[in-house]
């Protein structure tokens, strides 16, 4: 090894070649000759990194054989719990976690072939839930599945929800809102319903019961003959589509119904709902909720047919 040669040839000063040089003899990819210290031999790459990695591989290999023990007990088990579910015929299912739900729902979105039915209350959706539920819609479409959704008439004020419905409508999806939903559901070909636990804020109850699940279509088909075709709150004219919250909002405050309750119906958040009764009774000059409806039937704006 002659430094000043190959500092010559390479370029470099003396110094970063010896630098270099003990870089290479540190990875041990190239040795001083026991005879002759000054020359140097290089080492096959392929040998050294075969050293290098047989840690890591065996390491590797004690993690599949882990995974595969882990996955033949669980198979072991499972075989065992649809054998229970067989036995006593159980056709509600209670799913207590949110990554359990998950792995049913898509499980069931999976198997589905024919169609979906969707409500998902709310004016607004996680843009990463949407994502993923982009990637799964649209495999579901493009196997042939018939796909409605009902959204509450506040999701056409959300960018994300309206990004997300114009991409799946192009691959024949059907959108369509209202101000009131009945509820949180998922069937998949008329035979499946997954509804919210309402003992596990992130659990599901799998309903397999044909009579229930009917029963659950009947009221989506209910719903959907009554709602509306799926659109921006800004084609619509925002003024118009305020304007029929707020009808909404006065006669549901006239039923009786407390805020939180108004909110949950709509989709909306308590401070939007308590934001629109504010705007109404400074616009009418009411002093009291009692007397904005008044005012509101007096002058007919609680009749959808006024602009």
């Amino acid at each position: 090894m002659d430094v000043d040669a190959a500092s010559a040839e390479l370029d470099l000063t003396p110094q970063e070649v010896k630098e270099a040089l003990e870089a290479l003899l540190e990875r041990r990819l190239v040795h001083r000759s026991g005879e002759d210290p000054v020359l140097l031999r290089a080492v096959d790459p392929d040998l050294l990194a075969a050293v290098a990695t047989s840690s890591i591989e065996e390491k590797i290999r004690n993690q599949k054989r882990l995974l595969e023990e882990v996955r033949e007990r669980f198979a072991g088990l499972r075989e065992h719990y649809v054998n229970g579910l067989s036995r006593r015929n159980a056709l509600l299912e209670l799913i207590p976690r949110v990554d359990e739900v998950r792995v049913a729902l898509n499980r069931a979105s999976a198997q589905c072939r024919r169609e979906l039915l969707t409500s998902q209350p709310g004016g607004s959706r996680d843009p990463e839930a949407l994502a993923d539920a982009l990637a799964r819609d649209t495999a579901l479409l493009r196997r042939g599945v018939q796909m409605r959704t009902l959204y509450h008439h506040t999701a056409r004020f959300n960018g994300p929800s309206q990004s997300y419905v114009a991409a799946v409508s192009a691959l024949g999806a059907q959108y369509r809102t209202a101000h009131e939903l009945f509820g949180r559901l998922i069937v998949y070909d008329r035979e499946v319903a997954f509804i919210p636990d309402a003992s596990h804020a992130w659990g599901a109850v799998l309903i397999r019961e044909p009579s229930i699940v009917r029963y659950l279509c009947d009221i989506f088909e209910q719903t959907w003959s009554l709602a509306q075709p799926f659109s921006e709150a800004a084609i619509d004219g925002l003024e118009a589509v305020s304007k029929d919250i707020d009808r909404t909002i006065v006669k549901l405050m006239g039923a009786g119904l407390k805020d939180e309750t108004i909110a949950r119906r709509l989709g909306m958040s308590l401070r939007s709902v308590r934001r629109h009764i504010a705007d109404m009774m400074e616009s009418t000059g009411a002093e009291s909720r009692f007397q904005l409806g008044v005012l509101l039937t007096q002058q007919g704006l609680l009749n959808p047919d006024v602009p």
